[in-house]
């Protein structure tokens, strides 16, 4: 079966940075788009930010957009996020999901798949 793993959460003091990895098995990852999400206490699900098959082309929301990078390595079917500048406000549990294209990267119902998240606190 699809199976999308994440790893690499944990708590960090604001300012500091954590890089998140998600490892796919069981389906065509070259063939997919990936984007991560986050879900904080007491809020619905939201994109945090998305990259094509290819890796060549990467969106953010405004609240990441220089502290955040999104890429992937097709050799190794995983896909990452690098959090820098780490706020609290960023405290949430981080998903990747996968989607067979690009063209509405920030629509959380067109990502078909998804694991099961990872926490990330940040503290004052």
């Amino acid at each position: 079966q699809v199976q999308l793993v994440e790893s690499g959460g944990g708590l960090v003091q604001a300012g500091g940075s954590l890089r998140l990895s998600c490892a796919a098995s069981r389906f065509s990852f070259n063939n997919y788009a990936m984007g991560w999400f986050r879900q904080a206490p007491g809020k619905e699900r939201e994109i945090v930010a998305g990259i094509d098959w290819s890796g060549g082309t990467t969106n953010y929301i405004d609240s990441v957009k220089g502290r955040f990078t999104i890429s992937r390595d097709n050799a190794k079917n995983t896909v990452y996020l690098q959090m820098n500048s780490l706020k609290p406000e960023d405290t949430a549990v981080y998903y990747c999901a996968a989607r067979p294209g690009t063209k509405t990267w920030y629509a959380l119902a067109e990502y078909r798949y998804w694991g099961q998240g990872t926490q990330v606190t940040v503290s004052s």
